[in-house]
């Protein structure tokens, strides 16, 4: 524990490799403080979660977070030097784009029950709670969150206090985006902050991505970013959605506008996030952040509950899936009676599609998210509809390539509901324009390599360093090649800031759901991802890197700048 009086720098330097070889070094001891074992193998393996009924607590859906009239203090342009925000660059879109909605929300330690036979335990979460409070925002209205800092200055088992909140993937200024290594406390900081402090304003313009409408995004979710302790961090709670919406994803299945999409909404618009957790032989969260394979857990959760269930009307609802993962990709399917329901498929990644898609199953690995349409009046009253994964994992490297006899069912769906009043909502054959790709505007092609090197993860064999390298023109296109030559691993990859087309998978023409914009682009062994990106309206540092958080902290992330 460092004194919780005297504000410090925790930083080892610029960069951190040195610090993730005594990590490694330290996992023995740290595997015994995080509740894990080790076999003949020297192999870290989790003990057994134990057993839970399924099936005994509803669903969490939440109502968004309402709006503040104002901050106290008032949010600045600069920093105040006499204040308690911690010490950050200026915000360059704050004159253009004043904000008009305020938040605030807290980093905190909570008590959370992940199910009514497991112990209520401590977490750390967006306001004390898992997940973290939902946000509905508007394109044309910036948003300003204040995120305040209150997480005890110690260490546990896993994660850090220490925070760096990242809007995924929101087209925002670098200095709101949640840059990794600028991460902090009341007690300390790094990066190009200047000083700690009590909170941190985030400045979200809600803007098109080049003033094009045709770019709007709707399903994003929020996660602590903290260098070296993303994994831990968003593992024990820190992660939340944020929805955003416009005059075509209006959020109004009631809307009069020729133009609106009129999906269906309010409580028939459901975020599902959907994870998994390893418990100890008492009950108790546990993760081992030095396994550098990855981390599988043996629970299964929606919106922070073990196999939950959720009483439905039968009528039309938006359910978005976001894969919160460590490590672990689900393939998920509905199932009645044992038999796989068409699902009707209308974005990836919060990126509405050109047109729905029908499908009998949807994969996702860490930090994919799918919009999907299910029409419950199809099922009889009383019918019991479930969300089921398919994918089996042996460890953290990647799904096998069988699928499970008996897939697991994530939650469960109760059709007994009444219909209070008529289900206006639809789903048209025709959704959102996509924009054009022009081959023209590309001024230069790049190639990523993904790799394990010495049991390092590696891109383009080298460890992340906050080191200016890859610089990026603004105002321009470019291709980038993603190759996964790590072997048998799996690497779901983002890309900060910008929406990007897949022109190419594995050198042929990517599947329908892929053709749409997206931000992670999910890389099984010795595949390959042609992506094309433009690169629009704000300067500076972003960064690029495995979604499996693990092989993220680990080193497999690389900063990239925009520049004029």
């Amino acid at each position: 524990m460092e004194p919780a009086d005297r504000p410090q720098n925790r930083a080892a330097g610029p960069s951190s490799p040195a610090r993730r070889s005594l990590m490694k070094a330290a996992g023995t001891a740290a595997a015994a403080a995080v509740g894990v074992t080790r076999n003949a193998g020297a192999q870290v393996v989790p003990v057994r979660s134990p057993f839970t009924t399924p099936w005994l607590q509803p669903l969490p859906v939440q109502a968004p977070l309402k709006p503040l009239d104002k901050l106290s203090p008032e949010p600045l342009l600069d920093v105040d030097r006499a204040g308690e925000e911690c010490g950050r660059a200026t915000h360059p879109a704050f004159k253009d784009f004043a904000p008009k909605d305020f938040y605030e929300i807290t980093a905190a330690r909570g008590q959370h029950e992940f199910h009514p036979e497991l112990p209520r335990q401590d977490v750390y979460g967006y306001n004390g709670q898992v997940p973290g409070p939902l946000f509905h925002a508007r394109y044309g209205r910036p948003v300003l969150v204040r995120l305040r800092n209150n997480l005890p200055n110690l260490r546990r088992g896993y994660g850090s206090p220490d925070v760096s909140m990242h809007l995924h993937n929101m087209h925002t200024p670098s200095e709101s985006d949640g840059y990794p290594v600028d991460w902090w406390s009341a007690f300390a900081y790094a990066g190009t902050l200047t000083r700690a402090g009590r909170f941190k304003d985030h400045h979200y313009p809600m803007i098109y991505a080049g003033n094009d409408e045709r770019e709007a995004l709707g399903t994003l979710w929020y996660h602590d970013h903290r260098e070296d302790f993303t994994a831990g961090n968003v593992y024990g709670g820190m992660a939340g959605f944020f929805l955003a919406f416009d005059e075509i994803d209006s959020g109004d299945e009631n809307d009069g506008d020729n133009d609106a999409l009129r999906l269906p909404s309010g409580e028939f618009d459901v975020p599902l996030m959907i994870g998994d957790k390893q418990f100890d032989s008492s009950g108790y969260l546990v993760f081992n952040q030095f396994d550098n394979d990855g981390f599988i857990g043996d629970k299964f959760l929606v919106n922070g509950k073990i196999q939950p269930f959720f009483h439905v009307a039968p009528r039309k609802y938006r359910f978005r899936l976001l894969v919160a993962s460590t490590s672990r990709v689900f393939d998920l399917q509905l199932r009645y009676q044992d038999k796989v329901q068409t699902l009707t498929q209308i974005s990836a990644d919060g990126n509405v599609f050109t047109a729905p898609i029908l499908r009998p199953n949807v994969q996702l690995g860490a930090a994919e998210r799918a919009d999907i349409v299910v029409d419950f009046s199809k099922f009889p009253v009383g019918a019991e509809v479930f969300l089921t994964n398919r994918l089996a994992h042996l460890d953290g490297r990647k799904p096998e390539k069988e699928f499970l006899r008996t897939p697991v069912q994530l939650l469960k769906f109760i059709v007994d509901k009444p219909l209070r009043s008529p289900d206006n909502s639809r789903v048209l054959d025709a959704l959102r324009k996509q924009p054009d790709i022009d081959l023209g505007e590309v001024k230069k092609t790049r190639t990523f390599s993904f790799a394990r090197d010495g049991g390092a993860w590696t891109v383009n064999g080298k460890l992340f360093e906050d080191k200016r390298g890859v610089v990026v023109e603004k105002g321009t296109a470019e291709i980038w090649n993603l190759r996964n030559d790590s072997g048998g691993w799996a690497h779901p990859v983002h890309i900060h800031f910008e929406e990007g087309r897949v022109l190419k998978r594995n050198g042929g023409t990517p599947p329908p759901w892929e053709r749409g914009r997206k931000d992670v682009y999910f890389l099984g062994p010795n595949e390959s991802v042609s992506v094309f990106l433009r690169f629009r309206d704000f300067t500076g540092r972003y960064v690029m890197h495995c979604h499996n958080t693990i092989h993220e902290d680990h080193g497999m992330m690389i900063r990239y700048d925009i520049e004029d």
